[in-house]
C-alpha cells in the first residue's frame, strides 16, 4: 500500500510516531515540534493502513479550538465527514455520551448543562437557603470547593472534613447543591466527566461495549489531565491502544488540578508503552532552544528530551536591567516601536508577564508611543471587575450621586440588597427625578420630597422594610463613613481606604487559586497607580508650601483618567496589534519577538512557589513555555526597584536567568547619564538633569533622581526622597532645586 501521502514531509521521529505499531505509546512532543500534525496523520494511518474503522477511533483534546482544527484536518486527509467520529474535548465527549445514555446515568433526557455563571448563581441560591453569610462564606469559594472535589472524583460522601469548619460548611453547600442539581436536571462542567466516569463503573455491559468499540484512543496535551480525566481514560482505555501525546516540560496548570505525574508514570501504568521523542523544533532559533534546554535541565524527574533546530543560531537573548517598572515599560515600548518602524507587524510582538497586575505600566507605555495592543484572553487593567468595583467606591467618595457607581457596588460585596430592592430605588428615583443615592436616603428615612406630606406619597415612596432597609442603611453608612475618612487624604490613602473598608480585598481575594491571587494583586496595583498619579499631580506648590490642587480635584482627575482608559485605545479585534498576556495564556502561541517582563525573584518565580512542594519546578516549566514562544528574538527584562501590589520591592534577578548559560545572553547597556529638557524656568541654567543628580523639593526634602521620561509639559521625573521614598513628579511643576553632588 502506498503510504507516501501520509508520511510526506515528516522528519524521522514524526514518521516513527505516526506509523507506530498498534498498542500503547507515549509521544513526548517538544514545543514547536509538530505534534498536531502527528496526531492527525496518526488517525489517517490507523484508518488507511491499519484498517481501523473511523468509528473505532477516539481523539481527545482540551480546547474547542484544538478539537475543531483536528476535525478539519482529519476530514481533509481522509476525505470523509468527521461528524460521526468521536473527536472532541473531554467535556464535549462526556456530554455526547450522557445524551445517548441518560437512562443509565440516572439523569433526565432533557438535562441542562450549567456554564460557570449559571453554576455560580445556583450556588448563591443554595447558600442563601442555608442562611450562610456571603461575606463570610463567598460563593466563588464554594464553587471552587465543589469543582475541585469533582475533579478529584469525590462526591460528598467521600469527603472527610476532619472537623474543620471550612470543610464542614462547604460540604453542606456541596450536598445541598447536588440535591438542587438533581431536582432540576442540571449538570455543571465538572459533573459531565464525573458522571460519565461513574457510568463506566456502574454499567459493566456498557463499559465493555465502548472498550470494544474504541480500539484506538489518542489524547492530546496529556500532561494537563486532572485526576478524574486520567481515571476516565484508564478505565475506557484498558483494552485499547492508547497514544498519549504531551510534554512534561510544559505542564503549567497544577493550580487548576492538572497533574504532571500522569504523563511521568504513563509507561509504568500502561503495558508495553513505546516512547517517541519529537525534539526537532520548527519555530525558534538555535540560541533560544539552547536557553530553553539549559533552563529546563534544572528540573528533576523529567522524562528527558532536548530541542534542536536545523536552522541558524540567530541572535543572543537580550537582557535589560531597568531602574524600575516604569523604565522597564519604557524600554519595552521603545524597542517595540523600533521593531514596528523597521517594517514588522505589531501582531508579531508579544509582551509576557507572570502577574496580570504588570500590564498596567506596560499599557501606559504603549499608549504613549501610539502602539496598538490587545490583552490576549483578558481585559485591560482598568476594565477588570475588581478594579471597576474599587473605582466605583472612589467615585461615590467624589460624587455620591453617581447612579452607575451605586448600581455597581450597592451589593458588591454582597450585603443582602437584592434586585427587587434596587428596582424600588430606581422607581423612586424616576418618580422624584432624583438620583439613586438620594432615593436610598429617602426610603430608608421614610420620607418623600421636602414639600410633600405623607398623604401625597405614592407606592414608590413607602419606606423599605425589614432586612432590605437595614441593608441599604448599612450601605449608606459605609459610603458616608468612607467619605468622611477620606477627607484631607491623598489619593493613595483614599484608594486604600476604599478597598479595605468596602471589603473588596477580602471578597475578591477569597477566590481560591491563581484567580483570587490575581484579583488581590490587581487591587494592590491600583493602589500603586494612585500613588504614581498622586505623586505626579500633587504639585505645584503654593507660596505657603501646600498643594494648590485639592484632594477632590485630584480624585476626580484620576477617575476621569481611568474612565478614558477603559474601553479605548485597545486595537480593533481585526487589526494587527501587540499582544499582552500572562505566561499561562501564552501556551500554544508563537511570535517573532517576545518580551518576558519582570523576570525577578519574588515575581517570577512567584513568591508563593517557594512555599509549596513542586511549585518551583512548575514555575521553571512556565519560564520554559515563555522562552519557547519566541521565534527570532527574545528579551528578558527585570527591574532593580519595583512598585507592585501597592508596595516597593528591591528584588534580585530571577534564578531562571542564572539557569541560562552566559554565552547565550547579551546585556543591553544604556548611557550612564541620561538628560531631559527641564522646565522653561530653568533655561538660563544648564537645562538638563542626569540620573543620580541630587535635588531638593519644597515639601519632600532632598532626594536623588532615579528616572526621567516624557517630553515637554508631560515630562515626569522619579526622585527617591530621603524622608518619604520614591515619588513621580510632573517636572514642569516640581520646583526642584539642583544640589551639588559633594
Amino acid at each position: 500500500m502506498d503510504v507516501t501521502h501520509i508520511l510526506e514531509g515528516m522528519n524521522d521521529r514524526q514518521r516513527e510516531a505516526v506509523s507506530s505499531p498498534l498498542g500503547n505509546s507515549l509521544v513526548l512532543a517538544g514545543a514547536g515540534s509538530g505534534k498536531t500534525r502527528v496526531l492527525v496523520h496518526r488517525i489517517s494511518w490507523l484508518v488507511e493502513v491499519e484498517d481501523v474503522s473511523p468509528h473505532g477511533v477516539l481523539a481527545v483534546t482540551f480546547t474547542n479550538k484544538a478539537a475543531s482544527e483536528m476535525r478539519h484536518r482529519v476530514e481533509q486527509l481522509l476525505g470523509i465527514s468527521v461528524r460521526p467520529l468521536w473527536i472532541g474535548t473531554f467535556h464535549g465527549l462526556a456530554h455526547r455520551l450522557l445524551r445517548i445514555h441518560w437512562r443509565e446515568a440516572k439523569i433526565p433526557q432533557s438535562f441542562q448543562v450549567l456554564d460557570s455563571d449559571d453554576q455560580l448563581r445556583l450556588v448563591k441560591r443554595v447558600m442563601k437557603m442555608l442562611d450562610l453569610d456571603e461575606q463570610k462564606w463567598p460563593s466563588r469559594q464554594a464553587v471552587w470547593f465543589i469543582n475541585t472535589a469533582k475533579d478529584e472524583g469525590r462526591r460528598p460522601r467521600h469527603i472527610d472534613t476532619g472537623g474543620d469548619l471550612f470543610n464542614i460548611t462547604h460540604l453542606r453547600v456541596y450536598e445541598a447543591y447536588e440535591e438542587a442539581c438533581q431536582r432540576g436536571g442540571l449538570l455543571d462542567f465538572s459533573e459531565l466527566i464525573l458522571r460519565s466516569h461513574e457510568l463506566w463503573l456502574e454499567n459493566d455491559d456498557l463499559l465493555r461495549h465502548y472498550q470494544n468499540r474504541f480500539s484506538q484512543i489518542l489524547v492530546d496535551e496529556f500532561q494537563d489531565t486532572n485526576a478524574i480525566q486520567y481515571a476516565w481514560l484508564k478505565v475506557l482505555g484498558s483494552r485499547a491502544g492508547l497514544m498519549a501525546v504531551g510534554d512534561d516540560d510544559q505542564s503549567i496548570y497544577g493550580w487548576r488540578g492538572a497533574r504532571v505525574e500522569h504523563i511521568q508514570r504513563f509507561s509504568k501504568e500502561f503495558q508495553g508503552v513505546t516512547i517517541y521523542r519529537l525534539e526537532q523544533n520548527y519555530r525558534s532559533t538555535g540560541n533560544i532552544l539552547k536557553a530553553a534546554n539549559a533552563l529546563i535541565d534544572k528540573n528533576q524527574d523529567r522524562l528527558g528530551k532536548r530541542l534542536w533546530t536545523a536552522g541558524e543560531d540567530g541572535d543572543a537573548i537580550l537582557l535589560y536591567a531597568a531602574y524600575n517598572e516604569l523604565d522597564e515599560a519604557r524600554f519595552i515600548a521603545e524597542r517595540t516601536r523600533e521593531w514596528i518602524d523597521g517594517g514588522a507587524s505589531p501582531g508579531d510582538v508579544a509582551l509576557l508577564y507572570r502577574s496580570n497586575a504588570q500590564s498596567r505600566v506596560l499599557e501606559e507605555a504603549l499608549l504613549r508611543l501610539s502602539i496598538p495592543y490587545r490583552i490576549y484572553g483578558g481585559l485591560r487593567f482598568f476594565e477588570r471587575a475588581e478594579i471597576r468595583n474599587a473605582l466605583a467606591y472612589m467615585r461615590l467618595v467624589a460624587n455620591a450621586d453617581s447612579d452607575a457607581a451605586v448600581e455597581r457596588v450597592i451589593n458588591t460585596p454582597p450585603r443582602g440588597i437584592g434586585d427587587k430592592t434596587v428596582e424600588r430605588l430606581r422607581q423612586h428615583a424616576r418618580e422624584q427625578d432624583t438620583t439613586l443615592w438620594r432615593a436610598a436616603n429617602d426610603l430608608v428615612a421614610d420620607r418623600g420630597p421636602a414639600d410633600r406630606g405623607p398623604a401625597d406619597r405614592g407606592p414608590a415612596d413607602r419606606a423599605l422594610a425589614g432586612r432590605a432597609a437595614n441593608a441599604v442603611k448599612g450601605f449608606i453608612e459605609l459610603i458616608d463613613s468612607l467619605t468622611e475618612q477620606c477627607e484631607g487624604k491623598n489619593l493613595e490613602e483614599i484608594v486604600r481606604l476604599a478597598i479595605d473598608n468596602s471589603g473588596l480585598m477580602e471578597f475578591h481575594g477569597s477566590e481560591k487559586g491563581e484567580r483570587g491571587l490575581a484579583r488581590k494583586e490587581n487591587l494592590e496595583e491600583l493602589v500603586a497607580a494612585c500613588g504614581e498619579f498622586g505623586g505626579a499631580f500633587v504639585l505645584p506648590i503654593d507660596p505657603q508650601g501646600l498643594p494648590s490642587q485639592g484632594t477632590e480635584d485630584l480624585l476626580s482627575e484620576f477617575l476621569d483618567h481611568a474612565a478614558l482608559e477603559t474601553g479605548e485605545h485597545q486595537a480593533d479585534s481585526n487589526a494587527s496589534s501587540v499582544q499582552l498576556m500572562t505566561l499561562h495564556s501564552a501556551k500554544g502561541l508563537e511570535f517573532p519577538l517576545v518580551f518576558m517582563a519582570g523576570v525577578e525573584e519574588g515575581l517570577f518565580p512567584h513568591r508563593m512557589s517557594l512555599e509549596e512542594p513542586g511549585r518551583l519546578e512548575e514555575e521553571r516549566r512556565l519560564c520554559y513555555v515563555g522562552i519557547t514562544r519566541a521565534m527570532k528574538q527574545l528579551y528578558f527584562t527585570y527591574a532593580e526597584t519595583r512598585r507592585l501590589h501597592g508596595s516597593e520591592s528591591y528584588n534580585k534577578p530571577s534564578r531562571f536567568i542564572a539557569d541560562i548559560p552566559a554565552d547565550l545572553m547579551q546585556e543591553v547597556r544604556i548611557r550612564n547619564e541620561v538628560t531631559r529638557p527641564l522646565s522653561p524656568a530653568w533655561e538660563d541654567d544648564e537645562g538638563s538633569l542626569r540620573l543620580g543628580q541630587r535635588v531638593a523639593h519644597p515639601r519632600f526634602g532632598e532626594g536623588v533622581v532615579l528616572n526621567c521620561e516624557g517630553h515637554g509639559e508631560r515630562t515626569r521625573v522619579e526622585v527617591n526622597f530621603e524622608q518619604v521614598g520614591p515619588k513621580i513628579l510632573m517636572l514642569s511643576h516640581a520646583n526642584l532645586e539642583l544640589l551639588n553632588d559633594s
